[in-house]
This record gives structure tokens, C-alpha cells and sequence, in this order.
């Protein structure tokens, strides 16, 4: 009876237990704790930090407008601004997405638009510029 009992009991645990098959599409990834961020800068036409106003980024792909999730999204550098960040990783493509930036002049209101790539996703450790200017300039 004992021995019955024992492998009654021993069934039992066999039975619930279940193999830790927790697969992850993102595999197993190490990524360091530094937070990213991209930024553009707005030069007037003697190369001087512009100010700007309506700063707007937009994804190309999806149409969707983007904003850095930081609170480090305003810069003390006159005429740098930052334009995403590791927030805005999920909303990037890991391929890479066209971004539109557009920036008006707070002195001229001239607007003047860039396209920058940038890549994230839903795996990727950062955000990464691709390709794309650093810094626009007004007439």
C-alpha cells in the first residue's frame, strides 16, 4: 500500500510539472542602461543656435507624430533639440523609419523640413539614427 501510495503521489508531481518553455521572440538580449537620445540642431543663416517653434517629427511610415518621452527633450544648447529618444523605440521599425522633422523659426517663421532614418522596434536595446543631416539651416 505504501509503495502504491508512493507512486500515486510520484505520478501526481510528474503530472504537474511542466517544462519552462517561455520562448521569447527578442531572445535572450543584454543591453546596456544608457538611455539614448537623437537630436538635431537649428542653425540661422550665420550658423548661430535658431530658435524654433512647432518642432514637429513624423514617421513616414505610419503617419504617426512622434515626441521625445523624456523630460531631458529640451536642450541648454540654443538651437539643439531633442527629437526622440529609447522611449520612442516601439514605435520605429527595426529596419528603420523616414522621419520628417520640421522646424519653423521663432524670428523668421520660415519652416524648413529634414528626413532623418532612425531605427528602434519592439527588440531592439536603443534608438539609432541611421542616416540624415545633423543640423538645418534657414535662409
Amino acid at each position: 500500500m505504501k509503495k502504491l501510495m508512493l507512486l500515486l503521489i510520484m505520478g501526481i508531481a510528474l503530472l504537474n510539472c511542466k517544462k519552462n518553455k517561455s520562448t521569447s521572440e527578442c531572445e535572450n538580449k543584454v543591453c546596456t542602461e544608457e538611455f539614448a537620445m537623437l537630436g538635431i540642431k537649428f542653425v540661422e543663416n550665420k550658423g548661430a543656435g535658431a530658435e524654433i517653434k512647432d518642432l514637429n517629427v513624423v514617421n513616414q511610415r505610419t503617419g504617426e507624430k512622434l515626441y521625445a518621452k523624456s523630460s531631458a527633450s529640451t536642450s541648454t544648447v540654443k538651437g539643439f533639440y531633442i527629437v526622440l529618444d529609447d522611449g520612442n523605440k516601439s514605435q520605429l521599425s527595426e529596419s528603420g523609419d523616414d522621419l520628417k522633422i520640421t522646424g519653423t523659426s521663432a524670428t523668421t517663421n520660415q519652416a524648413k523640413s529634414v528626413i532623418i532614418k532612425a531605427s528602434g522596434g519592439k527588440c531592439a536595446c536603443h534608438i539609432k539614427k541611421i542616416t540624415g543631416p545633423e543640423q538645418v539651416a534657414f535662409d
